[in-house]
């Protein structure tokens, strides 16, 4: 049966029609269809460019699109932010190509280059596509990337003129060896940055860097690029292209595409007969429910993609929801997801484009990746992080300008059951500003040496890689890493590649590699950070429908071995925390209590695992592990409380680690809807009497190296940060807690102790010192903007 498109309000109730669902609908959000506006194509558009687009259906640009194309013809640094599916990638390639052209006119047909750069491989592939569709043959585009075979690299390096890469690439095949590359990058004309608002916290912080270097061999070479980036609306767009290249930006965001209506659904999945830990309530998973409607959707012909939130989540969708349909459809639906080898991605990319397949469940990496046209819904199994990332995926469905249909399903989180019940968070305020901080001495230090081992770094490169440069220098003289010559210079002293010491993702090391044990077949990869708490010893892992047990961590060869299995249960890991103050940057006072941002060491050390039933999530046993401690120095916001407010809290002494546990746990879940950060990217400690403080204190602390800038956004707003999660624990319905307010799916020590009712006293009068905004009534306490991959736990318990 060929898939068909149905107006997204029929789908929907058909969705909530079916199983008894009408509860399950917290809001339902309508946004209207948008009229195209038109403007004529550029005079500096080559002429075989608009011919080649009018062979595609695009007859003028839309209005959005001709003012990217202007302003780069001129020079400037342009960022292009609107919409999904508003045809940025036609606002940048045709300037880019139509100069490419030019180009080959030259005597060695590479008269002018261009680069560009993308953050996953999926989508530097299908920007392919593109620009082979647009252009010439004569304009030579090809990827290069790990895919690209070492034998088609050299031809890259010599004739192509339109090189689709992504930053890794950059970082560790092209500046290190930029003498090979020289004629590329002595007629650089543009750099594209595609999908510039996923490179935030140390990922987008590494990335500037990398970009800085990039800038620098340019200048060496005698080319001066122009930038222009893509992004999904963000705020302050302008600002963020800045701070990531360096240079003055000019936004593009008044989007003048056409869009077809969209039905946005908030859906809370409903509470089961079976209890958690410590008895609290638990709701369906939002993975669970998303396998259901997929069901649901692929059975009625509905192309769809169901975004989640693991590489785990992504199979445990898609196997449920083939083993929900018959023989002739369960073969439609499958998983996408990091970690699968490269021909598999591909040729799950192609199924999907083709229709082949009408479900698909994928982690972000679909996110950026291939142009799907013609989907007809998503589905959300849990809030991306953010709201930018919200609308990306939501922004996959609809592609062709027909209806399409959008549903957020809420996970046994704080912040997703504060969002399905606040919708006015999602829909009536703007997407977040990305967050990044290329001065971080952690990410700067290595970048430096990747510099000075590309060229001797001078005088002149001080103002170009910050104002940290010039205090870093010395240090890494003093480690031995850089000398000083008397040219004045900085040179890299050692044998090994500089590059290599950059880990430009923040992962912590190698890749871990899955290996089973009876083929020695290579499964796929898992983050070095990632390691400890996902394939240790123990551990079910999953990979395309299979389910295996990793029979060995090896850390210094960084192998897991597996071996296939069908357990009855998931595994979770356990940890434990312990932070200190290195210095303290700011501290407000908050009436008794206080505020304050700085520097923090945190050791945190996995010490074992649960094993719990797959079907109620009871808890089977537990394990011990013998891993060792990891040392985190990075950035954290924490705030204190004194005896008196305790007292007025109502809140003794023996009830106090409960309570500010609870609070912890909820900041945490809360922070995301704040800064552009994912739980998962920050984590936090409780302590009832802190060494360093002396008083009652709750930490929650960047989990990157140096710091990301993710609790420095929660320090400036705290007020309604805090404020926020306050609310989000008193409206929940549970009793004495649950996943949905204060428990937390990686606290290290069980979720034990937690105070529901004592979290809400404590921050109350937390709050009650808090500064007011101007005009504000001083008893009001009413939310304000503005104050002046870690582990969640306490310490002195087992912390996590």
């Amino acid at each position: 049966m060929p898939p068909r498109h149905r107006p997204p309000e029929a789908l929907l109730a058909t969705l909530v029609a079916s199983r008894g669902r009408s509860e399950r609908l917290t809001h339902t959000e309508h946004l209207p269809a948008r009229l195209a506006r038109h403007a004529p194509w550029p005079d500096t558009i080559r002429p075989e460019i608009r011919a080649a687009a009018l062979e595609l259906g695009i007859e003028r640009p839309w209005a959005h699109q001709a003012e990217a194309m202007l302003l780069a013809a001129s020079g400037q640094t342009v960022v292009l932010a609107t919409g999904t599916a508003s045809g940025k990638s036609l606002g940048y390639l045709a300037p880019v190509l139509s100069d490419l052209l030019a180009g080959t006119e030259a005597a060695n047909g590479r008269g002018a280059t261009a680069l560009y750069l993308a953050p996953t491989k999926a989508l530097a592939a299908d920007q392919r596509r593109r620009a082979t569709e647009l252009a010439p043959t004569r304009v030579r585009a090809a990827l290069y990337d790990g895919d690209t075979p070492p034998q088609e690299r050299e031809w890259v390096r010599q004739y192509a003129s339109y090189v689709l890469t992504n930053p890794d690439m950059l970082h560790r095949g092209i500046l290190p060896a930029h003498p090979r590359w020289a004629s590329f990058l002595k007629a650089l004309r543009y750099v594209v940055i595609d999908e510039c608002h996923s490179y935030r916290g140390v990922f987008g912080s590494h990335v500037s860097q990398v970009l800085r270097r990039l800038r620098r061999l340019c200048h060496r070479y005698g080319s001066d690029p122009t930038f222009l980036l893509a992004s999904a609306t963000t705020s302050e767009p302008a600002a963020a292209a800045e701070r990531l290249t360096g240079l003055p930006a000019v936004a593009v965001t008044d989007d003048a595409s056409p869009r077809g209506p969209m039905v946005f659904a908030l859906w809370e999945p409903p509470l089961t007969e079976h209890v958690g830990e410590h008895g609290a309530p638990v709701r369906r998973t939002a993975t669970s429910e998303a396998a259901y409607l997929l069901t649901d959707l692929v059975a009625g012909s509905t192309r769809t993609v169901a975004f989640v939130r693991s590489r785990r989540a992504a199979e445990l969708v898609a196997l449920q929801a083939q083993d929900n349909l018959d023989d002739s459809l369960a073969g439609r639906v499958a998983a996408y997801r990091g970690g699968y080898l490269p021909e598999e991605r591909r040729a799950l990319e192609h199924d999907l484009q083709s229709g082949r397949l009408l479900g698909l469940a994928s982690t972000s990496a679909l996110e950026l990746g291939v142009d799907v046209s013609g989907l007809d819904a998503v589905l959300l199994a849990g809030y991306p992080g953010t709201r930018a990332s919200l609308w990306q995926q939501a922004g996959r469905a609809g592609r062709e300008a027909q209806g399409a249909l959008a549903i957020l399903i809420a996970r046994d989180d704080p912040l997703d059951t504060y969002l399905v019940h606040h919708p006015e968070a999602l829909f009536a305020r703007p997407v977040e500003a990305t967050v990044l901080d290329p001065d971080n001495p952690h990410v700067l230090a290595p970048h430096l040496c990747a510099a000075a081992a590309e060229l001797p770094l001078g005088e002149a490169d001080l103002k170009l890689f910050g104002p940290s440069t010039a205090q870093l220098l010395p240090v890494l003289e003093q480690r031995g890493l850089l000398r000083r010559r008397s040219d004045g210079a900085w040179y890299w002293t050692r044998r090994e590649r500089a590059a290599d010491a950059v880990d430009l993702r923040g992962s912590g090391g190698n890749p871990v590699q899955i290996v089973e044990v009876s083929t020695g077949r290579l499964l796929g990869t898992v983050d070095a950070a990632a390691s400890h708490t996902t394939v240790h010893t123990g551990a079910v892992h999953l990979h395309r429908g299979r389910t295996y047990l990793v029979q060995h961590l090896d850390l210094e060869t960084s192998v897991a071995l597996v071996e296939a299995a069908n357990p009855s249960y998931t595994t979770s890991a356990r940890d434990t925390t312990s932070i200190s103050v290195l210095s303290t940057d700011r501290t407000v006072e908050w009436g008794e209590g206080r505020l304050s941002f700085g520097s923090v060491e945190v050791v945190n050390q996995v010490v074992g695992f649960l094993r719990k039933r797959i079907s109620t999530g009871e808890i089977l046993g537990e394990s011990k592990l013998d891993l060792p401690p990891r040392t985190l120095r990075t950035r954290a916001v924490w705030w204190t409380v004194t005896e008196d407010q305790l007292l007025d809290a109502t809140i003794p002494f023996d009830l106090l680690p409960g309570a500010a546990h609870a609070a912890e746990h909820a900041s945490i879940g809360l922070l995301p809807l704040f800064a552009t950060c994912d739980r998962w990217d920050i984590g936090g400690v409780s302590v009832p009497l802190h060494t360093d403080t002396q008083r009652p204190t709750v930490f929650v602390y960047d989990g990157h190296p140096g710091g990301a800038g993710f609790a420095e956004h929660g320090f400036h707003r705290a007020v309604e940060w805090l404020t926020a999660t306050r609310d989000a624990i008193s409206a929940c319905e549970c009793d004495r807690g649950c996943p949905s307010c204060v428990q937390s799916p990686k606290c290290g020590n069980g979720n034990d102790p937690l105070d529901k009712a004592g979290a809400v006293r404590l921050l109350t009068v937390l709050l009650a010192g808090a500064p007011k905004p101007p005009g504000e009534p001083a008893g009001s306490d009413s939310a304000s903007d503005g104050t002046g991959g870690g582990t969640e736990g306490q310490v002195g318990a087992t912390a996590g």
